[in-house]
């Protein structure tokens, strides 16, 4: 199953940087907008302390992470919904991610170009969120003059999407995101189809830089404003480094803990929360597998069943699910075996209404 994540910015704010820290994939960076025109994309392991402890209980010969997709998107300006910029080219390959990180940069540097000639983090997300708006604007008002011409015929269906192409066109005429819009039961589908970028989980990464002038640790009034936006907007964050990142993915563990102690880090700079939140923000949980070949994380979404956890192993697992026997993670570790588990009645075979949850171990039955 591929869950993807597009990393979005105006130019000069170090999406391709962050995007070569997550991935360790050399992708091409420089100083100018527009110098990533074709998305490039890498594959990422999902920071998982819970495997490493299970592997060496269960003596696994490998560990097997489950991952995310990150998608490096070029930079977007304003004017991106007209086509400015190659924007039509860049929106559509936002489109087509499941999830958005949104790069903010909150730090001063001369040398490196911002496109409007300042720094104002607020207005930056103003800007790339009044793009996706008015792209989305665009493309609802296209499909309400179709839909709105079947719906005379007195077709359900397409009453059903008109009535719902109005109640999105107004909000995004407020220049709000489509996802605060009410929708019924019978509307989520037709709102699913319509693939639009303001429904889409934002997170906004608000990149910083080592040794500069930081809004965050400035107490400066720009910084302040954009955190009232995002707390008014119950908005998903988080703050990373990302050239020390990049710089970091460079070298060798022991080099790293080195580096980090000469430049009084006292994390990783942000780059495992970030994989994490990402993670989070598709309202995905992990459950594990766990013996002498393999100790594995699988990737499903909050909220399934037994038997669909088990379509991530394989089709079978679903189709001929006879029950599942689970424990909590941290429960078998404190056990100390699957004997001990099993003599204390703390695993629990279920069948198939049960609700995975993070953490589960599970051993299926078919």
């Amino acid at each position: 199953m591929s869950f993807s994540i597009g990393i979005v910015g105006l130019p000069n704010v170090g999406k391709s940087t962050l995007f070569k820290a997550l991935t360790k994939k050399q992708v091409d960076i420089a100083n100018y907008p527009f110098c990533t025109i074709d998305p490039n994309v890498g594959v990422v392991a999902v920071p998982d302390e819970r495997l490493e402890k299970l592997a060496a209980f269960s003596r696994s010969k490998k560990i097997v992470p489950t991952a995310i997709e990150f998608v490096d998107i070029a930079g977007l300006v304003a004017g991106a919904h007209k086509g400015e910029g190659l924007g039509n080219q860049f929106l559509s390959h936002i489109r087509e991610v499941a999830a958005i990180a949104e790069v903010v940069r909150i730090f001063e540097d001369q040398n490196i170009i911002h496109t409007s000639g300042k720094i104002n983090p607020l207005s930056d997300v103003e800007t790339i969120n009044l793009e996706l708006i008015l792209a989305d604007l665009a493309a609802v008002s296209k499909r309400l003059e179709k839909t709105g011409r079947e719906a005379k015929s007195g077709r359900k269906e397409a009453i059903l999407e008109r009535d719902l192409l109005e109640k999105i066109k107004k909000v995004l005429e407020e220049q709000k995101f489509a996802s605060q819009v009410d929708v019924s039961q019978a509307e989520e589908p037709i709102l699913k189809s319509l693939n639009l970028l303001t429904v889409k989980p934002i997170l906004y990464v608000l990149n910083k830089k080592s040794g500069g002038v930081n809004l965050d640790e400035t107490n400066d009034p720009r910084y302040s404003e954009l955190m009232d936006f995002f707390r008014n907007n119950n908005a998903v964050w988080t703050v990373v480094d990302a050239k020390i990142e990049e710089e970091l993915s460079e070298i060798s563990d022991d080099e790293k803990e080195e580096y980090q102690k000469a430049l009084n880090l006292k994390d990783d700079g942000g780059v495992g929360r970030l994989i994490v939140k990402s993670y989070e923000l598709l309202n995905l949980i992990t459950f594990l597998t766990t013996g002498e070949d393999e100790t594995r994380a699988w990737t499903i979404p909050a909220g399934s069943t037994a038997p669909r956890a088990g379509r991530a192993i394989h089709g079978d697992f679903e189709e001929k699910f006879i029950k599942a026997e689970i424990v909590n993670w941290r429960t078998l570790l404190e056990t100390g075996s699957y004997a001990a588990a099993r003599e204390k009645g703390l695993i629990k075979t279920e069948g198939r209404e049960y609700v995975v949850q993070d953490g589960d171990v599970i051993e299926f039955k078919i």
